[in-house]
């Protein structure tokens, strides 16, 4: 892991102690030694992301072992802590673990093989914890851009929700002499313009339905022991089913499955990839002359090798070489005017690394995108029915 702090500071008042220290621990490892509490404190203050581990003697003048341990627990918590000293008596031992937090208590004199292995458990399990961190902080990253994505992706289809009950609100005809009981009336402007409002609003409602059940089945699945699933390629292909066209949209759209395939995991999270590629094309295609989107799903290799992949081709405007080059890595879209806030593709490709894949985007200015989705990690090919 890059950039993970791998020094010791040692703590003692005695020199010889110290010297012996950074002589004996210095082959291995990378030794800061300091006289005092207050010297340490100083020396943590401009380089504690330097260090890994500390340990400290117990008795000293000024600020005793103790002391430090507990300021450096409250200023430094990443640190590992140890104490070294001779007066192990019962209220220091409990003090040191309670209060200071340390790993390990060491006997004064310190032994070399002991106090070795006690400063590599203190490395090893710096280590560990500061990936747990960068972990946690990736999982935080990915829940925001999630997050976003959710509340952008319900945001538009709601919306459209409200202006199709708006339009039909606003045509109710206003009772008159003749009117029946328990009969609205209303006017349309043009024939059939109130049910395709209405159909409208219920394609974008089942759509928000189905975002949400996706979210909450993969909350599901991240929970310890949940059975594992599979999907294939040609499964996310047909839940495009699922997708709220407008008008003429559907017709658009062609899809095939070269040879299918199957990953680990269940449809949910990549059935928003496809939704997301098919939104952003259908979107670049309108007003295009013969609008055509392309989707097509195969994989190459055998059992042992194979590797999938999910094509989508358009033949919209292209997209500007300065922001394809952007468009995975940062928050940029071309359509803030509409709405959009660029989270889509950041979220592919979150989706696409946990899925042990990647996206790739290709686009010539006026002939078209393509956005290829490879999957190389646990790909099997699935066989083609037999002939009859």
């Amino acid at each position: 892991m890059p950039n993970v702090a791998r020094a010791i500071l040692f703590v003692d008042d005695e020199a010889p102690s110290r010297k012996w220290f950074a002589r004996c621990f210095g082959g291995e490892f990378d030794v800061a030694t300091a006289a005092s509490a207050d010297d340490a404190l100083a020396i943590l203050a401009e380089r504690g992301d330097e260090f890994a581990a500390l340990v400290t003697d117990y008795r000293m003048p000024e600020q005793d072992g103790m002391k430090l341990l507990r300021r450096v627990q409250r200023d430094h918590r990443y640190i590992v802590r140890l104490l070294a000293t001779a007066y192990a008596e019962k209220d220091v031992a409990i003090a040191a673990v309670n209060q200071g937090k340390v790993l390990r208590i060491l006997e004064k004199p310190l032994e070399d093989e002991p106090t070795r292995e006690a400063l590599r458990e203190a490395l090893a399990l710096y280590r560990e914890q500061a990936l747990e961190r960068a972990l946690n902080e990736s999982r935080a990253a990915t829940l925001r851009e999630t997050l976003g994505f959710l509340a952008h992706e319900l945001n538009t289809p709601l919306t459209t929700v409200r202006g199709c009950v708006g339009t039909v609100a606003a045509r109710v005809r206003p009772p008159g002499a003749q009117s029946r009981p328990g009969v609205v009336e209303f006017e349309e402007h043009e024939p059939g313009e109130l049910l395709a409002a209405l159909e409208r609003a219920e394609r974008r409602a089942q759509y928000c339905q189905s975002l949400v059940a996706t979210f909450l089945q993969s909350a599901r699945d991240a929970y310890p022991g949940a059975a594992p699933q599979t999907v294939s390629a040609s499964a996310l292909l047909a839940a495009l089913d699922e997708f709220p066209f407008e008008e003429q949209e559907r017709l658009w759209v062609t899809r095939q499955v070269v040879r299918d395939f199957r990953l680990p995991g269940r449809r949910d999270l990549l059935y928003l990839v496809l939704c997301t590629l098919t939104k952003n094309a259908l979107q670049a295609l309108r007003g295009r002359d013969q609008p055509s989107l392309r989707v097509e799903a195969g994989c190459e290799g055998g059992a042992d090798t194979a590797r999938g992949w999910l094509r989508f081709t358009d033949n919209g405007p292209g997209i500007p070489p300065e922001v394809l080059a952007r468009l995975t890595r940062e928050p940029v879209t071309t359509r803030a005017a509409g709405g959009g806030n660029g989270m889509g593709l950041m979220f592919c490709q979150r989706v696409m690394q946990a899925a042990g894949g990647s996206v790739r985007i290709e686009s010539t200015p006026g002939a078209g995108t393509t956005v290829l989705l490879q999957f190389e990690r646990a790909v099997q090919p699935v066989a083609a029915p037999a002939a009859s």
